[in-house]
């Protein structure tokens, strides 16, 4: 069980429809002997936003704001959609002088990924890819393999993840790359090219995942990514969970390991499956904007992460 840690809600994107899930989340973090605060966020309303885009902003930019106590944790209460909306109105520097320092994680997954995005080429902010309140802290048997990662991750200054690769990766060379980690939600990634809040990464790591997506769109939003030059810029790129599409007659063999040979003949740097994060009940935390080293040996696969913002454990 962690030590007591101050929790401080956000929610930049969709409001939370369950209930339960909000109120089992918050319970099993004090339960778990932390102070959640900012639960009124969990209950603004607008259209189907946690409140107005200015409203939204403002929370964000309260993380910066010198008379505002900085918590341990600044945690997600859910995605769905909507983050895009905040990022005109933040205070990007004021956030840099205020957490470019601090050891304070800032956390959430999916929609989540647009203001990683930006406090990452605005604000030069590592944040975490990671478990949000609702779905994970609130389901109703949180992953231990989730819980277990966080918690681990967000308290040592460094930390080895491995997995299995998919099998077709098995007869890939062997890699071993270190740069930038970076990435998250594939359709966000791509919502943002070409404007100012993408990041400019050279040499990275880049992770994607996404859900409900067919394997052709996949392809075509990593195509999107190619062309535009950016996974060529890329020590390689590290596929996580892609759930929820059905293939249908019409697609004739058209799946996941056709699409990944096409781009793997296509795209020039090394692809590797299987990565524990996204939309799934195992996922672990990876700190976006922290240092990565990718290494594989057959069809076993680990990232050493370092670099990032980490709470004394």
């Amino acid at each position: 069980m962690p030590k007591s840690r101050v929790v401080e809600l956000i929610a930049p994107s969709g409001y939370p429809p369950d209930a339960a899930a909000v109120g089992r989340g918050i319970g099993r973090l004090e339960q778990a002997g932390c102070v959640v605060t900012n639960i009124a966020a969990t209950e603004r309303r607008h259209q189907r936003f946690a409140g107005t885009p200015a409203q939204r902003a403002a929370e964000i930019n309260r993380l910066a704001e010198a008379g505002h106590a900085l918590p341990d944790i600044a945690l997600a209460v859910r995605g769905g959609y909507g983050a895009v909306h905040v990022l005109p109105g933040l205070d990007y520097a004021a956030l840099r002088r205020r957490l470019g320092e601090a050891p304070m994680v800032l956390v959430g997954h999916s929609d989540f990924t647009a203001l990683q995005m930006a406090l990452w080429q605005r604000a030069g902010l590592t944040t975490f890819g990671g478990p949000m309140l609702a779905y994970d802290f609130g389901a109703p048997t949180p992953s231990e393999f989730t819980m277990m990662h966080f918690w681990r991750t967000v308290t040592s200054p460094t930390v080895t993840v491995s997995w299995t690769a998919r099998s077709d990766d098995a007869s890939m060379t062997n890699i071993a790359e270190e740069g930038i980690l970076w990435g998250g939600n594939l359709a966000m990634l791509c919502s943002l090219l070409g404007t100012p809040y993408f990041p400019d990464i050279a040499g990275g790591i880049l992770f994607v995942e996404d859900i409900n997506e067919h394997p052709f769109r996949i392809e075509r939003m990593l195509l999107q990514l190619h062309l535009a030059g950016v996974l060529g810029r890329q020590r390689a790129l590290v596929l996580g969970d892609f759930s929820g599409f059905r293939l249908t007659d019409y697609d004739n063999g058209y799946d996941l390991n056709a699409m990944l040979a096409h781009l793997r003949s296509v795209v020039g740097i090394p692809i590797v499956t299987g990565l524990p994060f996204g939309h799934c009940e195992n996922k672990l935390t990876l700190p976006f904007g922290g240092l990565a080293r990718l290494q594989t040996l057959g069809d076993q696969a680990s990232l050493t992460l370092s670099q990032y913002p980490h709470l004394p454990s």
